[in-house]
């Protein structure tokens, strides 16, 4: 992979558009990247893997900032790339999700993130010539031509000096951690915390399950009511099986032998009780047939009295008829006189037969069919005089209607002024209402602000409290690293000498035999305290940073608000917001009437000529309708001299037929009511003389005893049901004395003496059932718990077999048991790796420390039983000697970890199989090398550019500026950063 071309724009500390041509730099094959603190060295390399992976290193892409705060608005923030990767050209172009403001109206809006892929000449196999547009697949694409991902790529590209600067210096688990992030191997330690998790899931369920058999074996021992022996529980087991079967089948042979002296004494308890009962059957049936002979009397009387009640059932019944008749009779009775007196103002006194009065009502009908031919006329009279009343009222309401006219002809002149005036005004407001309208925004906008900047200057206050407090927590941490280092430096040599073993070269003196270590101080600091102290030391000034970052961004919001504010207080605002929203509103109204205003003026226009128009149709249409209503009126008054002499006295010809109608259909009824009159009284004396011939047929002497027998139909019932009852109580008492003739009533039985006997057979069979019971549960309890127990048994030892093998291999993997090493599987696989690159990086560091140097891994445990595996070591050719990497000098450690972070970019390589990185990039640590080493250096640099390779050094030493001829420079200003190249 070769870089060819970077540009960005709004990216990081740079606003403006800058281009980064890598073809130029790279012409001598080594460049060099420096520029002052914070100008964006950092940024440059964060563009180039943002361009190519969507993130940038570290804790930098989790705060999703990498617009330029101060870019303008309409400049948006990208990054392009060009590049070569086994032999094809692309470009990469990006750009982040970030808030810019809205192409139209307030406000902002979210740009989206965006990425494309175009090809600059032919695409590899499998890819399409167009390129590709989908940010989704842009990253996979890199990655596939490449071979590595974007951690990868940063310790493979961007070679982080400063880290394995720090994993010379640490211990096993510091340096254990760094290769775990440096390789990913983080899924080894996730398999040792599987088996342990898994041994721990697993030792769970086999307690879980012994105490499953423990339980089974409780409740056997509580069901036998004797513990278990510690050994041999299987025999132990079936002992008690047999001998609580043979326990339950001598009790169940009781058992059967009570159930006999049982089941003999309740037969003769039965047959006691079956004595008693007909002795008691035969004292009732006498006892009953005694109390029958006294009631004899009262049994006849009811006999009598019901056999009277159905002799005189069917002289009831004509009797019935006989009330019916007279009912009849009188209603008749009533009617006539109702109807007579219906009839008062009607001579019927020379009409007494009915036939008489139907004739009077014919003529009454005949005189109102001469008066209906009349009432058309009538009808025709009340129209007529209808029309006159509707033609006054319509000659008066046009009569109306023209003076109005008239008031309004004059009234016109002034009205048209008037519209047009208010369409003058319509007119005018659009250009109003836009004015009205910005300065009300306006308005909006300074209230906003005057409402937040309370807010916001609390915030203000808040944030410099917490940047104030900040400062002096870093200040004292970096007080506190100051004295731990001292404290450090003052008992380095009771550090070193805790290390030291006997047969072990010191690294300081290179001796073999120590016979008088140093011992540590009463207050002695270690690396760890160290270490914690630092990345204290570190948070608290990110932390420093980021508070004072907060307080400035507060401020400037404050500052924003007062001036969006001015001089204005909220409630003048509030108030002009107000007469700037009722003016807009009514300005509103004047645009949405102009065109209503616009056709009212022209129809006040064309009023006059219509007015006129009206005024002279309204003349005609009242003279024709007095020229109507005056023929009318004459023919009123001539029909109303005809229609005066057929009414006579009433007030209508209608009223009159009415009444003629209304004699004639009283004159019927009456009529009618002598007809039926007449005949009511004949049927009323026919069914009297009947009611005698049925009273003597039945043998009464007269109607009224038949009616005095009679009785109602319940007490007929209660009769026959009674004496029913009584000649069946007599039947069944003979019927139990012939049944049981042989049975005297004074024979005594004593069913007492049987039932206690049988009582106490019973009892005694009942608790030998309990006991058989009792007995049977305990047998299925022990035999059901058996076979769980034998079958908990059976389960376990699978169990305990493929625990007891989990367990060992847990602890070989996690460095335990028979793990002799004391090697986690972490460890083994990190020390492979340790083990790669200590050998490609042994190849630079030898050529860089002039043969002196080599790098050796160790696997041996550390002192004191600590699990080794990760140690490493140097060679000093000088003195033959192998010791820590702790006692190199602090430019021996940048070439030992220059040559780890070129060692590690070699393995990875080899190891993902992807395209060379052709450009690479090594960080800061050249300031501690002398002149001598660092040409050793420069030298080792040259072998790589010499391969093909070229290399980017970012660096602050000014020397480097000497030896290095070609350079990108970057520049800070309040304007944003820039680059330019030097040569």
């Amino acid at each position: 992979m070769r870089l060819h071309r970077l540009e960005m724009s709004a990216f990081g500390p740079f606003r403006d558009h800058q281009v980064v041509d890598f073809d130029e730099l790279s012409g001598d094959g080594l460049f060099l990247l420096h520029g002052d603190t914070g100008a964006g060295k950092t940024t440059v390399l964060d563009a180039i893997v943002f361009a190519l992976y969507g993130e940038v290193p570290g804790a930098r892409n989790q705060a999703k900032a990498l617009r330029c705060d101060t870019a303008e608005p309409t400049t948006p923030t990208r990054v392009s790339l060009e590049l070569s990767v086994q032999g094809h050209r692309l470009r990469v172009e990006r750009n982040p999700e970030y808030e810019r403001p809205k192409k139209s109206g307030q406000g902002s809006t979210t740009e989206k993130a965006k990425a494309t892929l175009t090809w600059l000449n032919e695409p590899p196999s499998g890819e399409v010539r167009e390129g590709i547009t989908r940010p989704a697949e842009v990253r996979p694409t890199i990655e596939r031509l490449l071979g590595i991902d974007a951690k990868q790529f940063c310790h493979v590209a961007l070679l982080p000096q400063g880290d394995f600067a720090r994993f010379l210096r640490a211990d096993a688990k510091e340096r254990g951690d760094l290769l775990e992030r440096l390789f990913g191997t983080r899924r080894f330690s996730a398999v040792e915390k599987w088996f342990r998790d898994t041994r721990y899931e697993r030792g769970r369920e086999l307690e879980q399950r012994r105490g499953e058999a423990d339980r089974l074996l409780a409740r056997l021992a509580q069901v036998v009511g004797a513990e278990p022996p510690e050994e041999d529980r299987a025999t132990w087991l079936e002992g008690v099986e047999k001998s609580f079967s043979l326990e339950s089948e001598r009790a169940r042979q009781e058992l059967d032998r009570l159930r006999r002296q049982r089941e003999q004494a309740d037969d003769a308890l039965a047959k006691q009780r079956e004595l008693a009962d007909r002795v008691e059957r035969v004292r009732a049936a006498r006892s009953e047939l005694d109390e029958l002979a006294a009631e004899s009397e009262r049994h006849e009387a009811a006999r009598a009295e019901l056999e009277a009640a159905r002799r005189a059932t069917s002289v009831v019944e004509v009797g019935r008829t006989v009330d019916r008749a007279a009912a009849a009779l009188r209603d008749a009775e009533a009617e006539l006189r109702e109807a007579g007196q219906a009839c008062s103002d009607v001579d019927t006194e020379s009409a007494e037969d009915p036939e008489q009065l139907r004739a009077l009502a014919v003529s009454y009908r005949e005189r109102a069919a001469v008066l209906e031919s009349l009432e058309s006329a009538a009808e025709q009279q009340r129209g007529d005089r209808e029309r006159i009343t509707e033609l006054d009222e319509r000659i008066a309401a046009d009569e109306a209607t023209d003076a109005e006219l008239a008031e309004q002809l004059g009234q016109l002149p002034a009205a048209v002024e008037r519209a047009r005036a208010e369409v003058n005004e319509a007119e005018q407001a659009p250009e109003r209402l836009e004015a009205v309208r910005g300065n009300r925004e306006e308005l909006e906008a300074a209230l906003r602000a005057a409402r937040e900047l309370p807010a916001a200057e609390n915030r203000s206050v808040e944030a410099r409290d917490r940047e104030r407090r900040a400062v002096d927590d870093h200040q004292g941490a970096r007080a506190e690293l100051q004295r731990i280092r001292e404290l450090r430096l003052a008992g380095m040599a009771a550090e070193l000498a805790a290390e030291l073993e006997e047969g072990t070269a010191c690294p300081v003196c290179g001796g073999t035999r120590h016979p008088e270590p140093a011992e540590p101080h009463e207050r002695t600091v270690g690396a760890e305290e160290e270490r914690l102290a630092r990345e204290r030391e570190t948070e608290l000034q990110r932390w420093r940073d980021e508070q004072r970052g907060l307080a400035e961004e507060a401020e400037r919001e404050c500052a924003r608000l007062r001036e969006q504010v001015g001089e204005r207080t909220e409630q003048w605002l509030r108030s002009e917001l107000d007469r700037a929203t009722s003016e807009r509103d009514r300005l509103s109204e004047l645009v949405a009437q102009r065109e209503t205003r616009a056709a009212q003026l022209a129809e006040l226009e064309t009023s006059s000529e219509r007015l006129g128009e009206r005024r002279s149709e309204l003349a005609e249409r009242i003279a024709a309708a007095r020229s109507s209503r005056d023929a009318l009126a004459e023919q009123v008054r001539e029909r109303e001299q005809r229609l005066s002499e057929s009414r006579g006295e009433f007030d209508t010809v209608t009223a009159r037929r009415q009444h003629l109608v209304e004699r004639a259909e009283r004159v019927d009824r009456l009529a009618a009511a002598k007809g039926d009159h007449d005949r009511a009284l004949a049927r009323e004396s026919e069914q009297r003389a009947e009611l005698a011939r049925t009273a003597a047929d039945n043998g009464f002497e007269t109607p009224e005893q038949a009616l005095d027998a009679r009785r109602e139909q319940r007490r007929v019932q209660e009769l026959e049901e009674w004496l029913a009852e009584v000649d069946r109580r007599e039947a069944a008492a003979r019927a139990t004395l012939r049944e049981l003739a042989e049975v005297s009533a004074e024979t005594e039985v004593d069913v007492a003496a049987a039932a206690e006997a049988a009582d106490r057979a019973r009892e005694a069979a009942q608790q030998a059932g309990n006991t058989v019971a009792d007995l049977d549960r305990r047998v299925d309890e022990i035999t059901e718990l058996g076979r769980q127990l034998r079958d908990s048994w059976k389960e376990l030892e699978p169990v305990e077999a493929e625990f007891a093998e989990l367990d060992a291999l847990t602890d070989v993997i996690n460095g335990q048991g028979q793990n002799a090493r004391r090697m986690t599987l972490r460890s083994y696989v990190l020390a492979a790796r340790l083990e790669e690159v200590a050998e490609a990086a042994t190849q630079r560091l030898g050529h860089m420390s002039d043969g002196r140097y080599s790098f050796v891994h160790s696997d041996e445990q550390g002192p004191h039983g600590k699990r080794g595996g990760l140690d490493l070591r140097v060679v000093d050719d000088y003195s033959g000697r192998t010791r820590s990497t702790k006692t190199l000098s602090g430019g021996e450690t940048f070439l030992a970890s220059l040559a780890l972070a070129l060692g590690l970019a070699d393995v990875v390589s080899a190891e993902a199989g992807g395209a060379m990185l052709d450009t690479l990039f090594i960080d800061e640590g050249f300031g501690t090398l002398d002149g001598d080493t660092l040409d050793l250096v420069m030298d080792a640099l040259d072998e790589l550019r010499a391969g093909g390779r070229v290399v980017g050094l970012v660096s602050h030493v000014d020397e480097l500026r000497q030896r290095i001829p070609v350079r990108l420079r970057v520049r800070k200003s309040r304007g944003g950063s820039s680059l330019a190249i030097e040569s």
